[in-house]
Parts: structure tokens; C-alpha cells; sequence
């Protein structure tokens, strides 16, 4: 005998630690579900807490008001089942992430994740103890089991559980971070469970900005082949409600939770329920998005309004104040042009334009004498040593300076400029230009940077970012004549060896092939490796790629490990 469900995955987006502000979406989204006709409505990982913790997970004041959170929403839960994230604590102080699942306005029963990730930018084996259990729960005769996040990428074992005890759906919640090609794994792990477990698989993850996460959403609905019923949208709040078939399960044992939630008629309300497809974004899409949610959730989440920004007439502040615009609002963006007696007149222009182009604030503040000042100051230290680095440094911590200044003043968080590429190999000033309260691109190599001012200029239609400033040889005007590629090999040549070092972990062996220089591949790598000290001081910033500094990737700073 066929069954129809209807289930709706709240994708919503929650702020860590804020418990009253998460129950209330929560119980908001709880009211939309049972407007929408929905039988069960699922909710992401850690709903009631925000997602991750970390820490906070170590107050036991937290863990008993995140109880006393769940236990508020359970009592707001009528008429609907509702499938909830919170931290379980047992009789021995343990804690497990956990869903509650909730009918008739109790907790009818709970599920405490099994598997716990320990890798990348998860640490949940700090915090938590495995739950040992699955948990399946009957609805209108189906037999319905609930999973969170790690559990479902174990592949077919586990998935099996559920299959040999005839569930015929499988609720996930889930707050898997997003980074490039992250959708893609994720839809291969999905399908290869619900063709497993014969189940439906009903996805809901988490959306929003977290330090130097993002949670990219993208909840979907898959049939047990598999294929597709319903998805929702990427990097936003959403709903998304459809009615499941299934076979209903034989031979029933223990409640059924459909007595304790439907106090209403049987048959679903006349509503017409549209299985949406979103269409998927490209690569590049898909990372200008989370940078502009994660750039806009770090601000607004941390008691920001405004954000200041060393607007240099670069490719890189460009896109950065293309972002906080659209994070935002040009209103809330203010960008400062600091010129030196290396400053060209193009560039200046340039930096006035871009700002004129975007609508956003725009200050303009000249350095060379506060530079004169320092020059003069240090001269009878400085009289026996040729100009080097040092000079060249100063400007940026000038320029360093002057910002915090604004911040301090005015209440605006400093987003500072550097990207990827440079901060990997140390091509960025300690106190100057890494100065500042949050690095937007610091996940973003420079050939992708390049990538995205193209991009936006053509989704646009229009000039948002200076051609004139896309097709300049990148530069730091620190000294005369200077360039990039002065310094630094050309960006598409350092971007794909930092990726197979960087990212793939690869040795020199495995770095050295065809039309590759060893020399050069030699010196990136002890660049990379000496550097560890500055990026450790630099402030975060939005993660995009599959391993970021920081969070992904913790090397000694004291480590005198070289691969001969």
C-alpha cells in the first residue's frame, strides 16, 4: 500500500550561541511547515546551538539553557512532527549531537549522531561521544529513520542499518560546510545512500555564515534510485516542501507519531506543492556567493554595520568592495585610497573610479608625509643600510595604521584585501596590509580572483570592475617600477603548484613535472613552509577551497622539517 507524506526541510540559518534567536526561527519555521500542509518538517544539524559550538559546549550553563531551548520548542510543536539539532547530555555528563524528535508538543524520542568527523575544520571528538544507536520512528504506518550529517557519508553499512529495518525514508540533518566541488561529492554520497537503504533520503542542511565557514544549504529530496524529487535553494533561507510516495512499512511496532501531531483532517490541504528544481551554479557562482555570505554573516552576526576598506586601485580591494557591497549595501561600505610617492596617477584614478562604480564611500588620505616622518625618524638607525624591504613596508603599516584608525573612530570592521596566492608565500606585510578584522579572499588564489572580476562584469552586463584595473599588471607600488612578477613567478604557474602543495599535500617529487622549474618549485615550497608565522597572525576569512589555512590546515610554526 502506497503512502503520501509531506515533508518540508527547513533550511534555515542559525547564529551560534544564540539560543532565543535560533528557538525563535525555529518555532517560526515550525508554523510555516504546518501553514504549508506538512506532515514532518527537518531541520539542520545543531539547530538549537548553532553550528559548531566549539566550546561552548564545555559550559554546562549552555548545555542545560540549549536543553531548556528544545524543550520551549517542543512545546510550540503541534498539529506536525518535527525533527530538531541540540546537544543530548546523559546521566554521566556525556554529550551527544543530537535530533529530538518531537510530536504532539514532547520529545518523543532522540537519536545521538554515531559517527563523529575529526578531520579538516571538524573536531566534534573533542566535544561529543558517539551514539551507538539508529532510530527509526513510525509515521501513518512508515517506518521514517533519522541521521545527522557524518553518519551518511559512512556509505553502505550503515546506510544497510536502516534498510534491514524497513525504513522507507531517511530524514539527515546535516551542517556540511561548503567549498568548490563540495555539492557535487555530497550528491554522489546521497544517491549511493538512498539506492542502499531502497529509502527516500531527505537532506537538510544547514545555510549561513560561521567564522570562516559557510554553509552553502542546497537540501535535497532523492527517490530511493536516487533521482531527484525536490532541492532547495543554494546560500539562502528556505522551505522546501513536497509530498513523498512510499510503500508503507509491514508489520507495525511502537507508537505512531501521526496520533500525537494531527489533530486536523487526514487529507492534506488543497496546496499546491511544486517540485522546484534550482538550477545549479557554476564553480565560479557558487564561490562569489559564499564569499558575499560569509563576508555578510561575519559582519552583521559579530554587531557590525559598516565596513572600511584600502581601496589601492588593485584587482584584489575591488572585488573585496564588490563583495561588501553586495554583502552589505554601498551604503555600509567605505573605501580609503592612502597614496604614496610610488602611487601612479592611473592607479589613483582608478581607485576613485571603482568606488564611483560601486556607489560606496570613498575617503582619500595621501601618506608620503606621515612616510617622510618615519623615514626621518629612523634615518640615524637606517644610515649605514641600503633601502630595502623595510622602506617598502612601512607604507603598508602606514596604510595599516590609518585604517584601524577609521575603525577605532568610526565603529567600522577593517576587511582587509590579501588573497590566497600572496598569503601563501608571504608576499603580504605583517601590521600593513594583513591588518584587520576579516580577510574576505584570503581562501582565493589570484587566478580566481581574476575569474570573478570577469564573471561579475559579465552577469552584470556592465563595467563593475574596472577593465583598466583587470588588465594592469598587478603591482604593490611600494617602490619604483615594481610588479608582481618582480618578485613571484606568473600567478597561474604559483596557483597550480600551491594547489598540489597546499591543498593536495604533494612532495617534491610529485611537484616536479614537464615545464615545471625545480629551482622554482624548491623555493615556493620553503616559502610556504617559513611563512606559517604570518598567517598565523592574519586575521580569518571566508574558506572556499577544499583545504584553507587555518582551520583545515595547522602546520608548526616552529617545525624544522624540509624535504630534501
Amino acid at each position: 500500500m502506497k503512502k503520501s507524506i509531506r515533508i518540508g526541510l527547513a533550511q534555515i540559518n542559525t547564529t551560534v550561541g544564540d539560543l532565543a534567536g535560533n528557538q525563535k526561527k525555529i518555532c517560526a519555521y515550525i508554523g510555516k511547515a504546518r501553514q504549508s500542509g506538512c506532515d514532518i518538517v527537518v531541520f539542520p544539524e545543531l539547530a538549537i546551538t548553532g553550528y559548531p559550538p566549539e566550546d561552548l559546549l564545555l559550559k554546562k550553563h549552555f548545555i542545560a539553557a540549549n536543553r531548556k531551548a528544545i524543550q520551549a520548542v517542543a512545546g510550540e510543536a503541534k498539529d506536525i512532527v518535527a525533527v530538531v539539532g541540540f546537544v543530548d547530555v546523559d546521566v554521566h555528563g556525556h554529550l551527544y549531537n543530537a535530533a529530538a524528535i518531537i510530536a504532539g508538543k514532547k520529545i518523543q524520542s532522540v537519536y545521538r549522531k554515531n559517527h563523529l568527523p575529526n578531520y579538516g575544520v571538524f573536531d566534534e571528538q573533542r566535544y561529543f561521544t558517539c551514539g551507538r544507536d539508529i532510530n527509526i520512528f513510525y509515521y501513518d504506518g512508515l517506518k521514517i529513520g533519522v541521521s545527522i550529517c557524518e553518519d551518511i557519508w559512512q556509505g553502505s553499512e550503515y546506510c544497510k542499518r536502516y534498510a534491514k529495518q524497513g525504513a522507507r525514508i531517511l530524514l539527515n540533518l546535516s551542517a556540511s560546510p561548503y567549498h568548490c566541488y563540495k555539492n557535487s561529492e555530497r550528491q554522489t554520497v546521497l544517491k549511493a545512500c538512498a539506492r542502499t537503504s531502497r529509502s527516500v533520503v531527505c537532506y537538510c542542511n544547514l545555510v549561513g555564515g560561521q567564522d570562516e565557514l559557510v554553509f552553502d544549504g542546497q537540501s535535497v529530496i532523492l527517490d530511493s534510485k536516487g533521482h531527484w524529487i525536490t532541492s532547495a535553494e543554494a546560500f539562502q533561507e528556505d522551505l522546501c516542501v513536497t509530498d513523498v510516495l512510499v510503500e508503507t512499512s509491514a508489520g507495525r511496532k511502537g507508537q505512531d507519531l501521526k496520533g500525537f501531531s494531527s489533530q486536523r483532517s487526514s487529507s492534506h490541504p488543497k496546496i499546491l506543492i511544486t517540485r522546484k528544481k534550482v538550477q545549479p551554479l557554476s564553480r565560479i557562482d557558487e564561490i562569489y556567493q559564499a564569499l558575499v555570505l560569509g563576508t555578510r554573516d561575519y559582519v552583521v552576526k559579530n554587531g557590525f554595520q559598516n565596513v572600511v576598506i584600502g581601496l589601492s586601485g588593485g584587482i584584489d580591494s575591488a572585488l573585496v568592495a564588490t563583495i561588501a557591497k553586495d554583502a552589505l549595501g554601498p551604503d555600509h561600505v567605505l573605501g580609503v585610497c592612502m597614496p604614496s610617492r610610488y602611487t601612479s596617477e592611473e592607479t589613483l584614478r582608478d581607485a576613485r573610479a571603482q568606488a564611483h562604480s560601486l556607489g560606496i564611500c570613498f575617503q582619500q588620505i595621501p601618506i608620503d608625509e606621515l612616510f617622510s616622518a618615519y623615514l626621518k625618524v629612523l634615518q640615524p638607525i637606517f644610515v649605514d643600510h641600503a633601502v630595502n624591504i623595510a622602506e617598502e613596508n612601512l607604507q603598508a603599516r602606514i596604510r595599516g595604521n590609518l585604517l584601524m584608525a577609521l575603525s577605532n573612530k568610526f565603529g567600522h570592521l577593517v576587511l582587509t584585501t590579501g588573497n590566497k596566492s600572496e598569503i601563501a608565500v608571504g608576499y603580504c606585510t605583517l601590521y600593513g596590509d594583513m591588518a584587520g578584522g576579516f580577510a574576505v579572499i584570503k581562501d582565493v588564489p589570484k587566478t580566481v580572483v581574476y575569474q570573478l572580476a570577469r564573471r561579475i562584469n559579465v552577469q552584470q552586463g556592465k563595467e563593475v570592475i574596472l577593465k583598466s584595473i583587470i588588465d594592469r599588471a598587478p603591482t604593490a607600488e611600494l617602490k619604483e617600477n615594481q610588479k608582481d612578477q618582480d618578485t613571484l613567478p606568473a600567478y597561474d604557474v604559483l596557483d597550480a603548484i600551491l594547489q598540489d602543495y597546499v591543498e593536495n599535500d604533494k612532495g617534491l617529487a610529485q611537484l616536479k613535472r614537464p615545464g615545471r622549474d625545480a629551482a622554482l618549485i624548491k623555493n615556493i615550497v620553503q616559502l610556504v613552509d617559513r611563512m606559517e608565522y604570518k598567517r598565523r597572525q592574519a586575521p580569518l576569512g571566508v574558506k572556499i577551497t577544499p583545504k584553507a589555512f587555518g582551520r583545515d590546515r595547522r602546520l608548526p610554526i616552529t617545525n624544522q622539517y624540509r624535504e630534501r
